[in-house]
């Protein structure tokens, strides 16, 4: 399901970001929060599965924390839910629904299976490696940040 208009912006998303992690934010306190997607993945499911996960790098070069509250993704039915990641005794773990999440001021949010994550329906054509997906983020102060996911087969990527 590519959609070769946000591919385009995708692009520029991971590239126009040249900024190593140290130091972002820092003397822009109180502005408002800057945020930008980048290493935006959806695994591609296993046959059958209805919902996948999907993992997205937040990154908030703003002075002020913002709070992921919605995410949306195109031509996707259902809802999309933020999730996290529980240990419970015994070394079970188990997945529940959250609200939202924050990301702080100079911060970044490093979406991984061990913690905070998406679960994502997956549409009725499915999908394979290689397929973008586009997905609306919604943040309570900054509105909406658009990305574009690629997906990839669950042992092909790393999350560190």
């Amino acid at each position: 399901m590519s959609d070769d208009a946000d591919h385009g912006w995708c692009v520029l998303a991971q590239v126009g970001r040249p900024e190593a992690a140290a130091g972002r934010g820092a003397g822009r306190a109180g502005s408002p929060a800057v945020i930008w997607v980048d290493e935006a993945k959806v695994l591609l499911p296993s046959a059958g599965v209805p919902e996948t996960a999907a993992f997205f790098h937040i990154v908030n070069e703003g002075g002020s924390a913002d709070t992921l509250v919605r995410v949306t993704a195109r031509h996707v039915t259902g809802k999309v839910t933020l999730s996290r990641h529980r240990m419970q005794q015994g070394n079970a773990a188990y997945r529940s629904a959250i609200d939202a999440v924050s990301v702080g001021a100079g911060d970044t949010l490093a979406m991984s299976p061990g913690g905070v994550d998406l679960m994502v329906p997956v549409p009725s054509t499915g999908w394979v490696s290689g397929d973008l997906v586009s997905f609306a983020l919604e943040f309570r102060r900054r509105g909406p940040v658009k990305a574009v996911a690629v997906v990839v087969r669950p042992g092909s990527v790393s999350f560190q």
